[in-house]
């Protein structure tokens, strides 16, 4: 997905950040969501993979993004086996999101792999990668910012928002995450 030269596209001005072709794809995956898997009860989790990776979502075994969750664009989405998105995230996965295995990204969370450029005249939109380490826990209504990196096994406490670098088996809480204590190792 490329994002559009803002000096040319002039989204300031109500131009697209995006090309046609993304922004079609993502009303089809909109429409196909709402309609095939937005209502289906927690047992369907393997039916929510299947339409995910038709959109390009390399879902892992037995993963699932509980089917009141948000994601924006399934191609940029990656998770590893028994990753959970719970209910009402938001996956904006202007760039790649990466998942790990065994990571639960608790109710609310919002995972934001966008943002713009507050430098540029006119406000460029970026996109920046997160990673989420294994075995991590991203705990209810959290922030996890564009470019961040979340260590295996770290814990991102409820309401915390995360930018840059959370270091592995480690507790964070607050705004900006401030970490709390180590976590013991889980084998």
């Amino acid at each position: 997905m490329t994002i559009l030269d803002a000096r040319e596209s002039a989204p300031a001005q109500g131009g697209p950040s995006f090309s046609l072709e993304n922004r079609l794809v993502r009303a089809a995956w909109l429409g196909v969501w709402l309609l095939c898997a937005a209502w289906t009860p927690r047992q369907l989790a393997p039916w929510r993979r299947f339409l995910l990776r038709c959109f390009g979502a390399r879902m892992g075994q037995d993963s699932d993004v509980r089917a009141s969750a948000r994601v924006w664009f399934p191609a940029h989405l990656e998770m590893g086996e028994r990753a959970v998105i719970g209910p009402g995230v938001n996956v904006y996965c202007m760039g790649a999101i990466s998942v790990g295995a065994d990571v639960l990204v608790s109710q609310g969370a919002h995972l934001c792999a966008g943002t713009h450029d507050c430098d540029s005249q006119e406000f460029q939109l970026v996109a920046k990668p997160i990673h989420i380490g294994a075995k991590a826990w991203i705990a209810a209504e959290a922030f996890v910012g564009p470019g961040a990196r979340i260590g295996e096994g770290a814990v991102l406490g409820a309401r915390a928002v995360a930018f840059g670098e959370l270091e592995p088996w480690t507790i964070y809480s607050g705004n900006p995450a401030q970490p709390i204590r180590k976590r013991r190792r889980q084998t």
